[in-house]
């Protein structure tokens, strides 16, 4: 898969950057320290002035690349999303049964992230873990129907349009399979979420991952054997 990616541009909508992060080695150590610093400190918590000072600029120079950090949020989740994407696709092409490419389609949304070493400036690991705990916020804002207007979310539609597409072709008669796709992506999250913080809120534990409890819920739900 690395090596699969390493000639892979993830293109990101340019209305959420002033200049792209990824011409230069400013932008290139904005992104990268800019994911470590929202890991370990809360988005609320983040600002370009501590970005600054860590990476030894100016904060105006960050303002260059990104117009505020709610645009850097985005930017850092449409990029999650179009990776996400990435994978899924690679790894479900050559897959005939639609049933086993749904299956690889829910492991590789809801599995733990491992890091990709074919993007060296972003630590997959640290930016899972920030979808899974800010990424609610870059669309529960007044502004959200028109950043939607301008395309802001589309890699993330796209992407459960095409769980959509897979679910139809499990089961062409069920009535709501972007409902049921969006719910693997957002309760994928969710449960990673649960596990971490309110462990006596989900059944999903050391033994139990959500993969498997998304599995079982999309099939049950589809009313499909999960095996041939």
């Amino acid at each position: 898969m690395d090596r699969l990616l390493q000639g892979v541009t993830i293109k990101i909508n340019e209305k959420l950057f002033v200049k792209n992060p990824e011409s230069s080695e400013l932008g290139k150590r904005i992104i990268e320290i800019s994911i470590q610093m929202i890991n370990e400190m809360g988005f609320e918590n983040f600002t370009f002035k501590k970005l600054g000072l860590k990476i030894g600029s100016n904060e105006s120079s960050i303002y260059r690349y990104f117009e505020n950090k709610h645009k850097l949020l985005l930017y850092l989740t449409s990029w999650y999303w179009g990776w996400m994407e990435y994978q899924m696709v690679f790894a479900t092409n050559s897959i005939k049964s639609s049933k086993e490419k749904l299956l690889k389609a829910i492991l590789i949304m809801t599995r733990e992230v491992k890091e990709d070493s074919a993007f060296s400036h972003i630590n997959e690991v640290l930016l899972n873990k920030i979808v899974i705990n800010e990424y609610s916020k870059s669309y529960l804002t007044k502004e959200v129907d028109a950043e939607n207007k301008e395309g802001f979310y589309i890699i993330y539609k796209r992407l459960i349009g095409r769980l959509g597409e897979m679910i139809t072709e499990v089961d062409s008669d069920y009535q709501y399979p972007t409902s049921l796709a969006s719910t693997i992506l957002e309760n994928g999250l969710h449960q990673h979420y649960l596990k971490e913080h309110f462990p006596s809120l989900t059944d999903c534990n050391d033994k139990v991952t959500p993969t498997q409890y998304l599995t079982h819920l999309v099939f049950n739900t589809l009313n499909k054997e999960i095996d041939e």
